[in-house]
């Protein structure tokens, strides 16, 4: 059997270089468009982290005041909820109308409300706007995801997937300059942070002006409204069409392979998630004990680690995207998780002094963040265009909800280990051999190789 046949490239295909002459025009600005809207969509997350406390502190009564590491905390919850819910439904609205169309939605939809929660009078009404927000944030990620997925060549498209990935990396570290540069304005600087969100909404125009859908799912389209059609006048379906009749969840879930499919990586991405929420968030707190107690300014030390630990997570996605293209998805997943693994005990339990600690961050940076990578690489290819966006965005988000419930516990666990550094690695370490363990059965390798129709 011919390598064309077999469905594997050819070695001399695989092995020619990729420039960004040899990709076209419309791949190319699809790429652009979708960097940029995930770039503020990391903007927008970490400028909650960064802002959430002064905006409690502005906002709040006495009461709320009183317990304020628990009302942020809300604020939190209530985004990433938010995205989680978002995420799912804008998966299947991108498998019914439209990578291009969900993707302006979701982009002005996070804008607009990002505006608003700038204007927020009360707490009340920003804990609702951070839901509402958080909804349009989370719908970008599989419509991007999808639309690169299906415009990029096979040989290079875990490349196009860690550029786009490596935009939230990029996002985060200008929210921390934006809050530096913003600080003379006081008390009010979280307002005017939130305000620069909305500027996502001139990426729109040029969505709208340079990107279009990818063929494969225009095909699918026209496929499904000739199949309802047919259906409605009483016609006979042809049976390989039978199958668009049916809802995109419907179609990918009942199918027992791409189901077992779908929860082996779900295992794996809520490992990934545990690993940034419950482990990695505590990295910037421990450095900033570890200053404290050698004289240092903690909370100064702590805000660095964190910026380290983000910046360094865009080297660790554009790694990857080669690396995948070049090694494969599965061995360069297996580098990512044995990395992480290995980072975790190293921090927590070697580094004795604040500066040692900030390089240790931003190796955790490359590794922990860095895996985020796959998801945008590997998932696309395992599911066909008739629901690959509503099984994604289904995964991922699910993830989210299930890590993030996990990491109620880690201050439970924090007190029953008697420490940080003991909880952290212990959840963290035994995480990532779930993963490592799982990669293994997750699915085929798909390096190089078309995605499935």
């Amino acid at each position: 059997m011919s390598d064309l046949e077999s469905g594997v490239p050819p070695l001399n295909t695989l092995d020619q270089p990729v420039t960004m002459r040899s990709i076209d025009k419309t791949s190319r600005r699809a790429l652009v468009a979708s960097w940029l809207g995930w770039t503020f969509d990391g903007f927008e997350t970490y400028a909650l982290v960064l802002a959430g406390s002064a905006a409690v502190t502005s906002l709040g009564t006495s009461a709320q005041l009183e317990r304020l590491p628990a009302y942020v905390g809300a604020l939190v919850a209530a985004t990433l909820a938010g995205w989680a819910l978002g995420g799912i439904v804008a998966g299947f609205a991108a498998d019914y109308l439209g990578r291009r169309r969900t993707l302006i939605i979701s982009i002005l939809w996070y804008a607009l409300f990002t505006g608003m929660t700038a204007l927020a009078p009360d707490y009340w009404w920003l804990l609702a706007l951070r839901f509402i927000t958080g909804m349009g944030l989370g719908a970008e990620w599989g419509s991007a995801t999808t639309l690169i997925g299906e415009l990029w060549p096979d040989r290079s498209r875990g490349r196009a997937a860690a550029v786009l990935q490596s935009g939230f990396g990029v996002g985060a570290v200008l929210a921390a300059v934006a809050w530096f540069l913003l600080q003379p304005a006081g008390g009010q600087a979280w307002r005017y942070l939130f305000l620069v969100g909305t500027l996502p909404a001139l990426v729109v125009l040029y969505v709208r002006r340079a990107v279009r859908d990818p063929e494969m799912w225009t095909t699918v389209r026209d496929r499904r409204r000739n199949a309802k059609a047919t259906a409605a006048s009483g016609g006979q379906v042809a049976e390989h069409d039978r199958e668009l009749l049916r809802s995109p969840f419907v179609s990918v879930f009942s199918q027992p392979h791409l189901r077992r499919r779908a929860v082996r990586l779900l295992v794996i991405t809520v490992v990934s998630v545990i690993g940034l929420y419950g482990v990695s968030s505590w990295i910037p707190q421990y450095t900033g004990q570890l200053a404290a107690h050698t004289g240092h300014r903690g909370n100064t030390w702590s805000a660095n680690a964190g910026l380290v630990f983000n910046a360094a997570s865009v080297p660790g996605y554009l790694l990857l995207g080669y690396l995948a293209d070049r090694w494969g998805r599965k061995p360069t997943m297996l580098l990512y998780y044995v990395g992480s693994a290995v980072i975790l005990p190293v921090f927590f339990f070697a580094v004795s002094t604040p500066e040692i600690a900030l390089i240790a961050a931003g190796i955790a940076g490359f590794f922990i963040l860095g895996q985020f990578a796959w998801m945008p690489i590997y998932m696309p290819e395992l599911f066909p265009t008739t629901g690959r966006a509503t099984a994604i965005s289904a995964v991922f988000n699910s993830a989210r909800i299930a890590g993030s419930l996990v990491t109620l516990f880690t201050g439970v666990l924090i007190s029953l280990l008697g420490g940080i550094s003991t909880a952290a690695t212990t959840v963290g370490v035994a995480s990532y051999v779930i993963a490592l363990a799982m990669i293994w059965f997750v699915g085929p390798e798909t390096k190089g190789r078309p995605l499935p129709r």
